[in-house]
C-alpha cells in the first residue's frame, strides 16, 4: 500500500477503495505539489475526496516514462493481435467494474446514475472493443512506380499522446481517446478535468490489471491552466487530443505549436434544431427535450437553439413545454431522476447568468428560469429548472453563446432558406438537427448546414462507429470511427529500388 488509498462508500451503498495519487509508470505516486484537488459532490456541495495534483515536474516524469514505454520492446514489439487482446481485456475489466466506474462519475459530476450507466456504459465499453477490433486492420498501400521501382506505405504510431478530457462525459471521452491511441500502438497520458478527477483514477487501476506495461497508460490530475498546459506545451509529447470549450481549445492549439505536435480538438457547439411544419411535432418535442436537457444541458452538441417554422410554433411550444415540465429533477442516485445538478458551482452560476441575460434582453420565459430546490438534498446542490425561452432573436446572448445548461432558445422562421441562414449564423459548427417528414427536403437542408454532424428526425445519436467532430470554431479533426485512427498514426512512405544503378 502506498498510503494513497481512501476508503469510500459510494452513494449506491457500495464500498470502494480509491487510489488518489498520480498514476505514473503503473504506480500511484505523490505529486510534487503540496496542493490537493478536491472533488465536490454537486448534489449536496460536500467534499468527496482530495487527489494529488501534477506539476510541470510530474508531467516531465510521466512523459519520460511514456517515452521509455514507447521505445520498450515490451510494448513496441507487440503484435497487433496482442494490442487488440490487451484492449479487450481492459474492456472486460471495465465491464466487471461498471458499477464502480459509473457511480464514481455520477458522484463526481451529478449524472443520473442508472441511466448514465445503462446508456453511456454500453457506449463506453463498445468504444473500447470497437477500437480493439481495428488493431490488426491498419493496412498500408502499394504504389507501382516503374519496372525498377515501387513504393509502399505503413501506418506508424505517432508516439506519446496527451489526452485532455472534459467533465461532462469523463468516462466516455476517456474511451474515445484511449481506444484509438492504444489500438494503434501509442502511449497515452490522460488528464481529466479538475471537476471530474475520480473515475479516471479507478480506470487507471483497471488498465494496469489488464496487463498494460508501465508507462503506456498514465493519469495526471490537475488544473487545465497548469497541468493541461504543461502537457500541451511539452516538447516530449507528440500529439494532443482535447475536448472542451472553444476558448480553452484555442489555448491548447497555441501551446501545441511549440513543437508542431499533432492536434485534434473537439470544442464548443450551438446546435440548431430545425422543425419544419411537416414534422411529427410530438416526436420533435421529445427529441428536443432529450437533446437539449439531457445531461442537464451539459452537452457540446446540445440542441440549445430550436428553430420552428411559423404556423406550427404554438403547437410545438405547448408540446415541448409540457414535456420539459415533466422532467424529474433530483438526486443522481434516485432511480426516478432524469436531470441531476449542474456539475459545479462555476457552471451553475454561469447558467444562471445566461438566464438573467435572456430576461434582460427581452426573451419570453415559457417555463423554468430559476434554481430548483431539491428537497431530497435539503435545498443544497446546483440544480436548475429545465428552461425554455421564446421570441429569441439572433442578437440575443442565449442565441449566440454556448450556455451548457438546461436552457433552450426558441426562434421562428418562414422559409427553408431562412432556416438554413439562421442555423448557419454561428461561429460554431459541431452539429445540427432537421425534423421533417419530407426526407428529400431533410437531406437537401442537411447538406447545406455548416456542421460536422447532422441528425435527421433524432438528436444526439452518437455512435462510436461514425466519425464525430466539428467545423468552424467547433474543432479540428475527427474522433470515433475509422477516421479517428488518422489522428493517431503517421503514414510512412517507403521507396524500394529494384535495380536502378548510378
Amino acid at each position: 500500500m502506498s498510503g494513497l488509498e481512501v476508503d469510500l462508500v459510494l452513494p449506491n451503498g457500495k464500498p470502494i477503495q480509491l487510489s488518489i495519487g498520480l498514476f505514473i509508470n503503473n504506480e500511484f505516486v505523490r505529486g510534487s505539489s503540496v496542493e490537493k484537488l478536491t472533488s465536490i459532490d454537486p448534489a449536496n456541495e460536500e467534499s468527496i475526496a482530495s487527489v494529488e495534483i501534477a506539476t510541470e515536474t510530474d508531467v516531465d516524469r510521466a512523459v519520460d516514462a511514456a517515452r521509455a514505454a514507447f521505445n520498450n520492446p515490451a510494448w513496441r514489439d507487440l503484435t497487433p493481435e496482442d494490442r487488440a487482446q490487451l484492449l479487450h481485456r481492459a474492456a472486460d475489466l471495465c465491464e466487471k467494474h461498471l458499477d464502480e466506474l459509473f457511480a464514481l462519475q455520477a458522484w463526481d459530476v451529478g449524472k443520473p446514475y442508472q441511466s448514465s450507466k445503462a446508456g453511456e456504459g454500453a457506449h463506453f465499453l463498445g468504444c473500447l472493443r470497437y477500437f480493439a477490433g481495428w488493431a490488426d486492420k491498419l493496412t498500408g498501400k502499394s504504389f507501382p512506380v516503374s519496372k525498377d521501382k515501387f513504393g509502399y506505405s505503413i501506418r506508424q504510431p505517432v508516439g506519446v499522446c496527451g489526452a485532455i478530457t472534459p467533465w461532462n462525459y469523463p468516462l466516455t471521452q476517456s474511451a474515445w481517446k484511449l481506444g484509438p491511441a492504444l489500438a494503434t500502438g501509442n502511449v497515452i497520458i490522460l488528464k481529466p478535468s479538475e471537476h471530474s478527477p475520480l473515475a479516471a483514477l479507478y480506470l487507471a487501476k483497471l488498465f494496469k490489471e489488464a496487463g498494460y506495461p508501465p508507462g503506456v497508460v498514465q493519469v495526471l490530475n490537475g488544473y487545465g491552466n497548469r497541468t493541461g498546459e504543461a502537457i500541451a506545451s511539452h516538447l516530449g509529447v507528440d500529439k494532443i487530443a482535447f475536448t472542451g470549450s472553444t476558448a480553452t481549445g484555442k489555448r491548447v492549439l497555441r501551446s501545441a505549436a511549440v513543437n508542431m505536435k499533432r492536434v485534434s480538438i473537439e470544442a464548443g457547439g450551438k446546435t440548431a434544431f430545425i422543425v419544419f411544419d411537416d414534422a411529427d411535432l410530438e416526436q420533435a418535442a421529445k427529441w428536443a427535450k432529450e437533446g437539449g436537457f439531457g445531461n442537464s444541458g451539459q452537452i457540446c452538441n446540445a440542441n440549445s437553439r430550436v428553430l420552428v417554422q411559423e404556423g406550427v410554433q404554438d403547437k410545438f411550444i405547448n408540446l415541448f413545454s409540457d414535456i420539459a415540465q415533466a422532467t424529474t429533477v433530483g438526486l443522481p442516485f434516485d432511480d426516478a431522476t432524469t436531470q441531476g445538478p449542474q456539475a459545479s458551482k462555476m457552471q451553475y452560476d454561469k447558467v444562471l447568468g445566461y438566464i438573467h441575460s435572456a430576461n434582460q434582453q427581452g426573451a419570453k420565459l415559457v417555463t423554468g428560469g430559476k434554481p430548483y430546490t431539491c428537497d431530497a438534498a435539503n435545498g443544497r446542490g446546483y440544480f436548475i429548472e429545465p428552461t425554455i425561452y421564446t421570441n429569441v432573436t439572433p442578437d440575443m446572448t442565449i442565441f449566440r453563446e454556448e450556455v451548457f445548461g438546461p436552457v433552450i432558445a426558441v426562434s421562428t422562421f418562414k422559409t427553408e432558406d431562412e432556416a438554413v441562414a439562421l442555423a448557419n449564423d454561428s461561429t460554431y459548427g459541431l452539429a445540427a438537427v432537421v425534423f421533417s417528414e419530407n426526407l428529400k427536403k431533410a437531406h437537401r437542408v442537411a447538406a447545406r448546414l455548416q456542421t460536422g454532424t447532422v441528425w435527421i428526425n433524432e438528436s444526439n445519436g452518437t455512435d462510436y462507429k461514425l466519425p464525430f467532430g466539428g467545423v468552424k470554431q467547433s474543432g479540428l479533426g475527427r474522433e470515433l470511427g475509422e477516421s479517428a485512427l488518422d489522428g493517431y498514426t503517421e503514414e510512412q512512405i517507403i521507396h524500394v529500388n529494384l535495380g536502378v544503378q548510378l
